[in-house]
This record gives C-alpha cells, structure tokens and sequence, in this order.
C-alpha cells in the first residue's frame, strides 16, 4: 500500500463541502435580514401610528419624518433595503378615533432568493417590496368627546 495514496482526498471534501455550507448559510441569513428590516418598519409604523394621533392640526409632516428616523436603523445594504431614505413610502391616514399608517421600501435579496420572490409576484424594477401596514384604534368607544375637548379640559 502506498503511503500517498489518499492525499488529497480532504481537499476534494472541502471542495463539496464549503459551496453547499455558504449556500445554506445565505438561505439562513437572507431572511433574517428581511425579518429584520420588517420589524424596524413595524416598530416605526406603530410609532408613527401613536404620533399621528396626538399630533395637533391636520399636517401630518413631522410624523413622517419623525419615522424616517426610526427607519434609519435599517442598514443601506441591498440585503436589508436600497434606495436611501427617498425609497421609504409612508402613507398615513387619520380618522377620529383611527390611525393607518403604510410603510414601503426595498430590498434586493441573494440571487437564489430573488428569483424565488420574483415568481411570488413580490417584486418590481427595484427590488423586493417589503410593507407593513398597522392600523390601531387610538381612542376607545366609551372616551367622550373630540381631541380639542380633551386639550381644553387639560390645558
């Protein structure tokens, strides 16, 4: 038997063992980057949602910019979103008694995961459309009363 005779055979087992490890690494990773980038869009979502109805007055401007700031937690890197701050689309209604508020951004994941989400209709010409939508009833029914009533009772 030749002592030599089976050098080389680990260099051929890493050579099938580290192309499959990475992929399985970044089918782990490229959701969890989403996950992420989705719960910081909530978060500020929820927030915005509380801002906007104890805001005073109809402009509703420094609610959206006061959750562009809570959306500048999410890293400018394609896995978690792309286009800056200018690709953040937040939409807020305001009822009496109700608040909606709709986040949208994008995300340009792996190609594997790309093409899979693809097929799944959630993408356009940027990327991945990640969106949250929250709607919360901010004053309860049995609460009397309009917002000016409660500021001059208080005020």
């Amino acid at each position: 038997m030749n002592q030599f005779s089976d050098r080389g055979q680990s260099t051929v087992e890493a050579a099938v063992v580290l192309p499959s490890v990475m992929l399985v690494f970044a089918l782990l990773l490229q959701p969890a980057c989403l996950s992420y980038t989705r719960s910081v869009m909530r978060g500020a979502a929820g927030e915005c949602a509380r801002a906007a109805a104890t805001a005073y007055g109809s402009d509703l401007g420094s609610c959206k910019a006061f959750a562009l700031r809570r959306l500048a937690a999410v890293p400018e890197v394609p896995l978690f979103h792309v286009g800056g701050q200018s690709d953040w689309s937040i939409r807020i209604d305001r009822g009496e008694k109700q608040v909606s508020v709709q986040i949208s951004g994008h995300a340009r994941p792996l190609p594997l995961l790309g093409t899979l989400s693809g097929l799944a209709s959630m993408r356009d010409g940027k990327g991945v459309v990640l969106r949250v939508s929250l709607s919360e009833q901010m004053r309860p029914d049995w609460v009397g009363g309009d917002y000016g009533a409660w500021q001059s009772m208080w005020g």
